[in-house]
Formats: C-alpha cells, structure tokens, sequence
C-alpha cells in the first residue's frame, strides 16, 4: 500500500492576504519565546555562496516541540536581480507534516515571508530594547528590506523622523520617498552615514556590506542599534567597538551569531566574548524585566536570522488558511 501525499501549493499573492505586519510581529516573538523555553530543534544553517552571479542561498530550518509542521525554507540574495526584474531575495518554504514528514504545503512567496519574518524580528528588537519615545530614527540601506523594516517598526513606535541611507544616493531618496508615504514620520535620505547615525534614537543596518560602516564614536548615549544585514560569515556592518561600547548586547542566538554575524566578528578580533552576550532575544521575550533601566544606555541587538522565525512565519500562513478554509 502506498501513502499519497497532497501536497497544497500556495502561492504569493495569498500568503500575501493571510498575513499582516501585527500578526507576523506576534508569531516571531512567541517562537523567540519557545526557542528561550528549550522547545525548538533548530537544523544547521546551509550557506552557500555563488560569487559569479553576486549571490548566495541560505537554507535553514525548525520544529517548535508539539507542534504540527517541520518548516524548511530555502532563500537567496542575488543582488544584480533588480536589473533583471526580479526580486533580491527569492525563495520558498516547505512546510511538513511533524508526524509523518510529509509535505503539507509549498508557499511559493517568492522571498516575501523571509523578508517579513526579519521586519518582524527587528520590530520584537526594537519594542523590548528601543527608548519608548523615538526622535530620531537612522536606517542603513535603501532596499526591500529597509522599507520592510520601518513598516514593522511603526507597529510597536512611532518615531518623529527617519533617515534612510544608502551607498546609491538616488536609491535612499527614492526608499525615502516610497516610505513617507505609508508612514507618519517626517522620513528624508541622508548623504553623509555619519550625519543620518548621529543623535539617532534607533539605528537599523539593513545592507549586504562586507566592511564596518557603523562606528561606535558615531554613537548617542541612549540609542538602539538593530544590526540585520550580517546574516553570512563574511559580511558585517558594525566596526567591533560597536558591540564592545555596548552596556546591552543581545543575539538572536549565541550559537549562529558567533558563526556568523556581528558577533563573529567582534569574537575574532577579540572585542568581545561570548560571555559578554547580555542574553538571547528570546529570554527578553520570556522575562518581564527590562534591560534598558537607563535611557542613555546603548543597546545593541545581533540579528542573524534563526529558523524558528520561518517556522513562526509560515504556521501563521497555516493556521490562517485553515481558518479561511473553515469559514467557508
């Protein structure tokens, strides 16, 4: 006797309609939240870097104890892609059944459940170590994602201005421009990094870069830094003494972070330990103490991007069809 899988294929415009900024906010922090609890099997991280297409392919994935699906998602960066008409960051999800491991589904997002997990994930960083009230908002980059995160910020803050910033001038005024007009804030793009970091209240680095861009000297007393760009082993957006500055320094985990993030690098060069790590983001998420007892501490959180963020992700899609489907 052989077993038929059915395997249901969803396609973007759907996953689109069964998940909002809220909810993905929700989702992210509750698998932090399970990953602090010891409940999350995390597979080793696959990175694979295609130099002759500017590109590279992330694998990773989870299964939250007790829950119904396994979730695998397969991402790229391929960066020459706007040129083609595509998008940065394609890739797919491939959700599993936890009994049998058999495909549930396939959600064909093109990437846009990757980049609205990592919004997500920023958004938790700046609600649990951010000051409440937000001036001044610094991002760095100008692409898909620096618009994903502003968005999810605004779901937990509402700063006063934005700068955005990018190496392409002509790219952060038009990010700038796209974004003022979904979001209150005064948002303008900045030509000096320097000048759009300094006095910031909150800065996000949301770039590809493979060399420091943000120095510590640059850094108010009080502010957040949420570094999301340096989720492979080669690239990095803070100098070291960013992170060795810092009186808060929290990684989405310790483990991937010194692989491959900010962290690793910081570790290296030998900045800082591990056991400088003030705490994972999902012990923050558990707890009910705050790390900020100051508004002039400086705080920095180390975003690499975990699989229990897809698995977060798409069991939200999971779970909303399924009510969609009951409804009817």
């Amino acid at each position: 006797m052989y077993y038929v899988a059915r395997m249901q294929v969803v396609e973007e415009a759907q996953i689109r309609a069964a998940v909002s900024l809220p909810a993905a906010i929700d989702a992210v922090r509750a698998g932090f939240a399970a990953m602090a609890a010891d409940r999350v099997r995390l597979g080793g991280t696959i990175h694979l870097d295609v130099p002759e297409s500017s590109g590279e392919v992330h694998v990773k994935g989870a299964h939250v104890e007790g829950e119904p699906f396994i979730v695998v998602k397969v991402a790229g960066g391929f960066y020459e892609n706007p040129a083609k008409g595509l998008p940065v960051g394609p890739g797919m999800m491939v959700v599993l059944d936890a009994t049998t491991g058999v495909p549930a589904a396939l959600l064909n997002d093109n990437g846009w459940l990757t980049d609205v997990r990592t919004a997500a994930a920023g958004a938790v960083a700046a609600d649990l170590l951010a000051r409440r009230q937000l001036r001044k908002v610094a991002v760095v980059g100008s692409g898909v994602q620096a618009r994903h995160q502003l968005r999810a910020l605004t779901v937990v803050r509402e700063p006063e201005t934005v700068v955005v910033w990018g190496r392409d001038h002509s790219k952060a005024e038009r990010c700038a421009t796209d974004l003022a007009d979904e979001v209150t804030a005064d948002v303008t793009a900045a030509g000096d990094l320097e000048e759009a970091i300094r006095d910031a209240d909150l800065v996000v680095t949301v770039t590809p870069s493979r060399t420091p861009l943000v120095r510590a000297d640059w850094l108010t007393p009080g502010v957040h830094v949420t570094a999301v760009g340096a989720d492979g082993p080669l690239k990095r957006e803070l100098e070291s003494a960013v992170l060795s500055r810092a009186d808060v320094l929290v990684v989405d985990s310790i483990d991937q972070c010194s692989r491959l993030g900010e962290l690793h690098h910081a570790i290296a060069d030998g900045s800082v330990d591990p056991t400088d790590v003030t705490a994972e983001i999902g012990e923050l998420v558990s707890s009910s103490e705050s790390l900020r007892a100051s508004d002039d501490l400086i705080t920095v959180c180390d975003l690499t991007g975990v699989g229990v963020q897809d698995w977060a992700i798409a069991s939200l899609v999971m779970s909303t069809l399924a009510a969609d489907s009951a409804v009817e």
